[in-house]
C-alpha cells in the first residue's frame, strides 16, 4: 500500500469513526429525550385523573402541580430536541400507560392512596434516570437540561412520599 493510500485509507476511516459516534450520541440522546418525554406525558396523564377522581384537596393540588411542572419541562426538553432534531415521545410508555389503567378502576380515597403509591414510584424511577443521564450522557444541552430539572422532581418526590403517608398508603 502506497502512502497516499495509506493516508486516503485512515482519513475515511477516521470520517467513519466519527459519523459512527455521532450517530451513537444522537442515539443515546434520543433514547433520554423518549423516555424523558413519555414520562411528563404520563404524569401530566395521571394528574388529569387524579383532579377529576381525587377527593383530597391536597392531592388536586399536587396533580395540577405535576400538570403545570411536567408540562413547562416537557416544553423545555422539545426546544432542546427540536434544536438536536431528536424526537420527543407522543405517548406514556407501556409501563406508565398500565399504572394509568391501574388508577382508571379506583374512586374515591382508594383512588388517592393509589395515586399517591403511583407517584412516589414514578418518581423514584425518573430521577434515577435523569441522575444517569447527568452521570453518563454524551449531550451537553440534555445533561444540563437534566441537572437542572433533578431538583424540582426530588421536591416532587418528598411531595408524593407526603401523600402517600398522610392517605395511609404502603410501600
Amino acid at each position: 500500500m502506497t502512502r497516499a493510500t495509506k493516508t486516503v485509507f485512515s482519513g475515511a476511516f477516521a470520517l467513519l469513526f466519527g459519523v459512527a459516534a455521532n450517530l451513537a450520541l444522537a442515539a443515546e440522546g434520543e433514547n433520554f429525550v423518549d423516555e424523558a418525554s413519555a414520562k411528563g406525558i404520563a404524569e401530566i396523564e395521571t394528574a388529569k385523573m387524579a383532579l377529576d377522581k381525587g377527593t383530597s384537596e391536597d392531592v388536586k393540588q399536587f396533580a395540577q402541580m405535576m400538570i403545570d411542572d411536567h408540562t413547562k419541562a416537557n416544553q423545555e426538553l422539545a426546544q432542546l430536541a427540536q434544536a438536536k432534531d431528536l424526537e420527543m415521545s407522543d405517548e406514556a410508555t407501556l409501563m406508565d400507560k398500565a399504572k394509568a389503567m391501574i388508577l382508571k378502576l379506583r374512586d374515591g380515597e382508594n383512588f388517592d392512596e393509589a395515586y399517591a403509591n403511583n407517584q412516589v414510584v414514578a418518581h423514584e424511577q425518573t430521577i434515577e434516570m435523569y441522575q444517569d443521564y447527568v452521570e453518563g450522557g454524551e449531550n451537553a444541552d440534555l445533561k444540563q437540561f437534566a441537572q437542572k430539572t433533578l431538583p424540582k422532581l426530588e421536591e416532587h418526590l418528598k411531595q408524593a412520599k407526603d401523600l402517600q403517608a398522610k392517605h395511609g398508603a404502603k410501600d
